[in-house]
């Protein structure tokens, strides 16, 4: 399928700036397992790398089109501020919710692996030897990440725009003409129905994980018997999840719900009785306790969908796309009924926008494969039936609704009031952040290496 290039041209870009904060500190940590690291600050009880630095560098000026030269003061700066949010996070006993970190490192993953193709470029490009270990250093950046916003929406907690601060800002703009270009956006909903397994072969399923336990319990070995039978495709592999073990498994390892529960109402040495994930049926036995770390050895088994449950999930799709065209149902209610999708079955399926965490899609910074089902669609109008399946291998239909199209503009008062506003509102909040930071900087322990001694800091990090 031929893609417009302006499309094609941001997939590079799009990976770099979607999370530019993790990619940096993923990559100074796997350099730091490559040679001994150097501190170049410290902030309260965290510390700055140097190869944080010289990452976030580089991964800036890939970024930039002009290619100018990026200064490391600055950027240590930049780094030098989120650490002292994150310390005094810790030190105001905010917290962050574990099953959102979680939820927040499976969705990032899907979207890396997506753009780059499979775990092994992934893995390649973010410097890690296995999915495991990418995912545990994920989970920590995410932490700290969610530490950061939690402090930053507790010091602006208060903070609000008048209409009259809304229009001075907008006024200023505009007399300095730098009135911002909004690009055209949409807003998309989804219909997503799920291609069912046959009862009968996870009946097979079931069964044939209780003969393999069985097996296993008179003398068998496991590790064999995922090298042969499992599909999870690091069973067979060398490395972290070979034969199946994976170490070091705690409460807050990303891994899903259903396998962290089953494995840690284990006994070491003890066998789980088959049990259901959105990846198919595992047995697990835990290897080892080692206080909140056990090391788990799991066998996977997944069903194959059908040709006919297939047709019968397209099908079911077609006749719910009907029913919404010749009005016997609304699309919200639609969505409610029929959508198997989680994420949005309870938001009138509309999609969010991985970069900016809301509904809206600015067309040149749409993923490609996204894009192309929806620009020839005109507001209110339904795409096609189209086949889509997860990186789990979960099979399933969807429509998209083009429920709303902005053209590209210069901004206008009256039309953009709400982004005019959340833009002024930005500004407030980070003039108050500064103030913070400026205050903050004198009670807290921070020491830069003599390297930066001559940097030219916005603020007073070396307490001259």
């Amino acid at each position: 399928m031929q893609l417009k290039t302006e499309n094609s041209k941001f997939m590079n870009k799009l990976i770099t700036s979607l999370l530019l904060i993790l990619a940096i500190t993923i990559t100074g940590k796997a350099q730091e397992k490559t040679k001994i690291d150097g501190v170049a600050a410290v902030v309260g009880n965290n510390i700055v790398l140097y190869s944080e630095i010289k990452a976030a560098k580089q991964q800036i000026e890939q970024e930039q089109e002009d290619k100018k030269d990026v200064s490391e003061c600055s950027i240590l700066e930049k780094i030098l501020t989120d650490k002292l949010l994150a310390h005094h996070a810790v030190v105001d006993s905010l917290t962050v919710d574990e099953g959102t970190i979680n939820s927040e490192v499976e969705r990032k993953i899907n979207y890396f692996k997506k753009q780059l193709g499979n775990d092994k470029k992934m893995l390649e490009f973010f410097g890690f030897n296995n999915l495991v270990d990418m995912k545990k250093e994920l989970a920590n950046v995410e932490k700290e990440s969610a530490l950061i916003r939690r402090m930053q929406a507790k010091i602006t907690e208060n903070t609000d725009v008048t209409p009259e601060e809304v229009t001075r800002y907008f006024n200023s703009l505009k007399k300095d003409g730098n009135l911002p270009e909004f690009g055209t956006e949409v807003v998309i909903g989804q219909i997503v129905v799920d291609a069912q397994s046959d009862k009968k072969q996870e009946e097979k399923l079931i069964k044939k994980l209780n003969e393999i336990k069985k097996d296993i319990e008179n003398g068998a070995s496991m590790r064999l018997k995922a090298i042969l039978y499992s599909k999870d495709p690091a069973a067979s592999k060398e490395g972290e999840g070979s034969g199946g073990l994976y170490h070091g498994i705690t409460l807050e390892t990303p891994f899903v719900k259903e396998f962290k529960e089953k494995a840690f109402s284990l006994e070491e040495g003890e066998i789980s009785e088959p049990f259901k994930s959105q990846f198919g049926y595992h047995i697990v036995r835990v290897e080892k306790i080692r206080g909140k770390q056990r090391d788990v050895r799991h066998i996977l088994l997944q069903y194959e969908i059908s040709d006919e449950m297939l047709e019968k999930a397209k099908d079911s799709l077609k006749h719910i796309k009907n029913d919404i065209l010749t009005n016997k149902i609304s699309w919200d209610d639609a969505v409610k009924k029929y959508s198997s999708d989680k994420e949005t079955n309870k938001n009138h399926g509309l999609l969010i926008n991985p970069v900016t965490n809301d509904t809206h899609f600015e067309l040149s910074r749409m993923d490609p494969a996204l894009y192309a089902r929806i620009s020839n669609l005109k507001k209110g109008e339904i795409s096609d039936v189209f086949y889509d399946e997860t990186r789990e291998g979960k099979k399933m239909y969807k429509i998209l609704l083009l429920k709303d199209k902005v053209e590209a503009h210069k901004a206008d008062l009256d039309k953009d009031y709400v982004k005019i506003k959340n833009l002024a509102l930005q500004k407030k909040k980070q003039e108050i952040i500064n103030n913070w930071v400026k205050e903050k900087i004198k009670d807290t322990y921070i020491k830069i290496h003599n390297q930066y001694k001559d940097c030219d800091f916005q603020y007073n990090w070396l307490k001259k």
